[in-house]
């Protein structure tokens, strides 16, 4: 397609030499019409473009009514030429139109797509099962396997690869309209070989998905160039990628493209702006039209202003001045960026620097440093090789945190405007930097704002991140989140809308749906925890009622159990979060009660896997009675509860009695036993006596190994203290060892090395140096164990002939024996 009135002006998204040059071409030319790249649906937002609300970084969001997820974004920087463009088409009044295929057409075409892949795999299941051939997805799946036609052109060249090419070639220094032509004839030779391979190999080089939806987008450009020249305008310029120049200026006729376009399918779509990031921006965030270096692209725009004619007398900046004016500039800021981190970075090191840089440039044959010579320069002479300040500059000047704005009228949905409301009234701003934030939840706005963060986390909306150490503090009055900001949860926003209009709202039904008749019991739990977190007490109290209920007509004791951490972590630190946890001790004490007289029957028969899961629940169900209150059913907690509590004195006392039928009993699993026996002797309700007797039960030689091996991994529970502290337990744990056979310690040794492996460093070193100290491994602590003979009875040696053996016991050990023979002194 050529004709007189029509002007291409092939870019590459978010190039700043293309912008700059684009200016220049269209300040010369004054076309009377601008078509741009970009969904027809975006138009309704052109007006918004002289709102000094509006700052780049931002993006087009194009997304489905009836699934927000499936969303688009054309981001747009200050240094994008279509940006540009735009804004010069609206300052001078010129017609502007949008010219891709729109994205009612598109995301209709892409769920179609998925529909086939989905019954394709469906249908090679099946012929799998069938033990039929299938065919071959790939015929459905296109190659995403992205090559960069600006390869060939860059190695020719001698560049490395076609970013660096056209990186130097065109961004950092591009400044004329005649850049445009340079650009054509480039992209029409390599779409020309390109379309030769692909024509031999009988595909296209990015599969055939790929290309019916490029044509189609071509064709639908065409058709609004057509359009325009109708329209009659005289000058038309049209901005797109520099890929799509050769086919729009292809001579295809009109109702070839009619064909093609013809039945296409739509969908509802809505179209808003969004605030957008440069890291967004960046190509290292899987964007496909992304940059390497957002920062340094702003860098150069800012540097080199558009290529206007000059007033009448004064002159125009120097390529070389500008150049110069490049690299100090960014080396200064790099400076004042080391500075800041308290990093050295002298005046002398940035002179020093742009020296480095432009005579690598000149060794180079470039006229002017580039970002590679300045990094280089960098890394010699401030850096000194080392590669930490060079990731900083990456991080924080090459890409850059920059987060853009929209205006307050744009349109919205009634969940964003609240959520920025909130955003203005707890002082939270989004930014796109991770930021620490610690809250005192005794401060009436830390609460709230705690209390928000945790409703959007339960939108889905992640813009905040508990810290690791989060849960541990939960009984403390500080709260610590991550909080950064992402253009994607504009979308998170949109989809979480048809919840409601407010956070309030919205995180209720969303919890509430969430929740199923066939919901199991903890997470009914988990759910009154998020819940209380989210400072939604109406759900609260209606999540504990169903909870009572299904708690009264469930018979699994792993539910049981497993519901009582959340719930009695609710009633421990309901008080720090002004919550009357009243009803929720009813609920604890019930499900507890339920749970200790079903438990010695649900620890029978079984194996060594589910005896370990059955392990994790009981300790964490015991620890959550802890925290319910004392072994005497008096509150332990900061609730404000009194002490006479007959409910939890009734669940402590079947609790204690579930856990005794279970380490004195025979039926249940040796490491279920084991446990129950420690928590027991944890709690002072196992005397030494009856732990000893234990030992000796479990221990003793008739038992299988494994079960030994089990029983004591169960006792052990990852913790070495009581080894350390408890000689009767050490030593009848030595006992056991020493006497068994060697076949018998091979088949129990992985268990008992798994067991003693979980102990700390610390610990184990501990323990080492106890035995070390032991007068006798085994037989000495065996006899230890045993009471000692009270009073006058026998010992159970015979004395007299004990000191026959002594003479001869001093000869080898150098000892002198007194004349008694029964007592022996040092030489």
């Amino acid at each position: 397609m050529s004709d007189d009135a029509l002007r291409f002006f092939g870019i590459r998204h978010h190039g700043p030499g293309c912008a700059r040059s684009l200016l220049a071409a269209l300040a010369q030319w004054q076309p009377d019409c601008l078509l741009v790249e970009g969904p027809a649906e975006g138009e309704a937002l052109l007006p918004m473009l002289q709102s000094p609300e509006l700052r780049p970084p931002v993006a087009m969001l194009v997304y489905r009514q009836d699934e927000p997820s499936h969303a688009a974004f054309y981001p747009f920087a200050e240094f994008s030429p279509e940006w540009q463009a735009l804004q010069w088409a609206s300052r001078q009044g010129v017609a502007t139109r949008f010219i891709d295929l729109p994205q009612t057409h598109a995301m209709a075409l892409e769920m179609q797509r998925r529909e086939q892949l989905e019954q394709a795999r469906a249908q090679e299941k099946k012929n799998a099962q069938e033990g039929e051939d299938h065919h071959d997805e790939a015929d459905l799946t296109p190659d995403d396997t992205l090559r960069d036609p600006l390869d060939w052109l860059a190695h020719a060249a001698g560049f490395q690869d076609g970013e660096s090419w056209w990186n130097r070639m065109v961004e950092e220094r591009g400044d004329s309209e005649a850049l445009f032509e340079g650009i054509t004839e480039a992209m029409t030779a390599v779409r020309a070989e390109i379309d030769q391979d692909s024509a031999q190999d009988n595909g296209h080089w990015r599969g055939e998905a790929y290309a019916r939806r490029e044509a189609l987008r071509e064709a639908w450009m065409r058709q609004c160039i057509r359009e325009a020249l109708k329209a009659g305008h005289q000058r038309i310029a049209v901005v797109c990628g520099a890929w799509h120049v050769p086919a729009l200026k292809a001579s295809v006729t009109a109702k070839a493209d009619a064909a093609l376009l013809k039945g296409l399918p739509k969908a509802k779509v809505q179209a808003t702006w969004a605030p957008w990031t440069y890291r967004n921006l960046a190509s290292s965030s899987g964007y496909g039209a992304g940059v390497t270096s957002p920062g340094w692209y702003e860098h150069l725009w800012q540097c080199h202003r558009p290529h206007l004619p000059a007033p009448d007398g004064e002159a125009g900046t120097s390529t070389a001045s500008a150049a110069t004016l490049r690299t100090a500039g960014w080396l200064t800021r790099v400076a004042r960026l080391l500075r800041s981190k308290d990093l050295d970075c002298s005046s002398a090191h940035v002179i020093e620097a742009t020296r480095l840089a432009e005579s690598l440039a000149a060794l180079r044959g470039q006229p002017t440093p580039g970002l590679q010579e300045i990094n280089e320069a960098i890394g010699t002479v401030i850096c000194m090789g080392e590669s930490a300040p060079l990731r900083l500059i990456e991080h924080e000047l090459t890409v850059g945190d920059v987060l853009g704005a929209v205006p307050a009228d744009v349109p919205q949905v009634p969940l964003q405007r609240d959520i920025e409301q909130q955003q203005k009234t707890l002082r939270l701003k989004p930014e796109p930097a991770a930021k620490l934030l610690a809250l005192d939840l005794r401060k009436d706005t830390d609460l709230a704002r705690s209390h928000f963060l945790h409703r959007l986390r339960l939108l889905g909306i992640a813009w905040g991140t508990q810290a690791r150490d989060a849960q541990r503090s939960r009984g403390t009055f500080r709260e610590s989140w991550q909080l950064q900001w992402a253009p994607e949860l504009a979308v998170r926003i949109i989809e979480a809308s048809v919840h409601g209009a407010t956070v309030a709202q919205a995180a209720t039904a969303r919890l509430r749906a969430s929740l199923t008749p066939e919901t199991p019991l903890p997470q009914i739990a988990q759910a009154i925890d998020d819940a209380l977190l989210a400072d939604l007490p109406a759900l609260v109290e209606a999540l504990i009622a169903t909870l009572a209920e299904r708690a009264a007509t469930t018979g699994d004791v792993a539910q049981l159990l497993q519901a009582l951490p959340p719930l009695a972590s609710v009633y421990r630190y309901g008080s720090v979060r002004q919550t009357d946890t009243a009803l929720l001790a009813t609920v604890i004490d019930s499900l507890a009660l339920r749970a200790a007289i079903a438990l010695p029957v649900a620890c029978m028969a079984m194996d060594e896997d589910a005896a370990a899961a059955m392990q994790a629940k009981v300790l964490a169900a015991h620890e959550a009675l802890r925290l319910r209150g004392d072994g005497d059913g008096n509150s332990r907690d900061d609730s404000g509860n009194g002490d006479d509590d007959e409910p939890a004195q009734d669940a402590g006392q079947a609790w204690r009695a579930a856990l005794r039928s279970l380490a004195v009993g025979d039926a249940a699993a040796a490491r279920l036993r084991g446990m129950a026996c420690r928590l027991l002797l944890d709690e002072h309700l196992l005397g030494s006596g009856e732990a000893v007797a234990q030992f000796n039960r479990n221990l003793s030689l008739g038992v299988a190994p494994m079960d030994v091996a089990a029983w004591l991994d169960g006792f052990l529970n990852r913790q070495a203290l009581v080894l350390l502290h408890d000689d009767a337990i050490s030593g009848a744990v030595d006992t056991w060892l020493t006497q068994l056979g060697e076949a018998q310690f091979a088949q129990i040794l992985p268990l008992v090395r798994r067991s003693f492996s979980d102990f700390s460093k610390h610990d184990r070193q501990r323990l080492g140096e106890k035995v070390k100290r032991s007068p006798s491994p085994g037989a000495a602590t065996a006899v230890a164990m045993a009471p000692a003979p009270a009073g006058d009875e026998t010992p159970p040696w015979d004395e007299p002939r004990a000191a026959l053996a002594l003479p001869v016991l001093g000869q080898l050990l150098g000892l002198a024996f007194s004349s008694e023979a029964s007592t022996m002194d040092n030489p």
